[in-house]
């Protein structure tokens, strides 16, 4: 029997786990629940990341694009992050002049070690009502997946329902726009996954065996070693007829 152990003392064994250099090797950005703004694009971490690529002019053009496209109060979120997905995947084609458009990649996901991966805990969310995900993994500044962690005694489907409210518009709608991997997990079952307005008994569990025993560290090491999480995003992710849709 597991021990039912606060969710915050299963959040700090998650954090380190993805913090250690031997396993997944992620930058910690902190506890940011005191963060007054907190965003889905951090705009100084994707600044760093394009700086020695790209000039300061079409930088600057490509991020307010990305910001443009999150914050859409007007469209559905199944459209808004569609849109935002096809950005990150084929890049922000800039205008310059009269010849053809610059495109600014987000992602390098040929060389998926070149990019910058971060991880922080208790991000504070201001949208309509403000929420506080547990945990929010980042490449290059850019919110890809969200955690939502719950004690031993408490069911998983908890923590997949406060995703699910999390997406309203009367909550952190909007946050949403960049996620690409929604997630909740407790020790006592696991990890459960699923992407933006996937039902409750959608939710799916990562299937394979790592050297970790522990089953919710085993999936998440599993699904979020650096190339891992950027080839399911870019090979294994459809919008399908409304529908977006993840691999088993």
């Amino acid at each position: 029997m597991i021990a039912n152990k606060p969710e915050i003392v299963t959040q700090k064994r998650i954090i380190n786990m993805f913090k250690d250099p031997n396993l997944l090797g992620y930058e910690y950005l902190g506890d940011l629940k005191d963060e007054e703004n907190n965003s889905n694009i951090e705009k100084e971490l994707l600044e760093k990341f394009l700086n020695d690529k790209y000039d300061f002019t079409l930088i600057k053009k490509a991020i307010s694009e990305l910001e443009k496209v999150a914050t859409d109060q007007n469209k559905k979120l199944y459209n808004i992050n569609k849109e935002m997905y096809n950005l990150l995947r084929y890049g922000v084609k800039i205008k310059v002049g009269i010849g053809k458009p610059k495109t600014v990649e987000i992602i390098n996901w040929r060389e998926p070690l070149k990019n910058d991966f971060y991880i922080a805990e208790e991000v504070t969310i201001k949208g309509e009502n403000t929420k506080r995900p547990d945990i929010v993994l980042y490449v290059n500044g850019i919110a890809l997946a969200v955690i939502e962690l719950k004690r031993s005694s408490v069911s998983v489907t908890q923590g997949i329902r406060q995703n699910l409210d999390n997406q309203k518009s009367e909550f952190i709608k909007n946050f949403f726009a960049t996620i690409q991997l929604v997630m909740a997990g407790s020790d006592s079952e696991g990890l459960r996954y699923g992407v933006i307005d996937t039902p409750e008994k959608y939710y799916l569990t990562w299937k394979e065996d790592t050297s970790i025993e522990q089953p919710l560290d085993s999936h998440l090491y599993a699904m979020c070693q650096k190339k891992r999480l950027l080839e399911i995003i870019h090979d294994f992710i459809v919008f399908d007829s409304g529908i977006k849709k993840i691999c088993r």
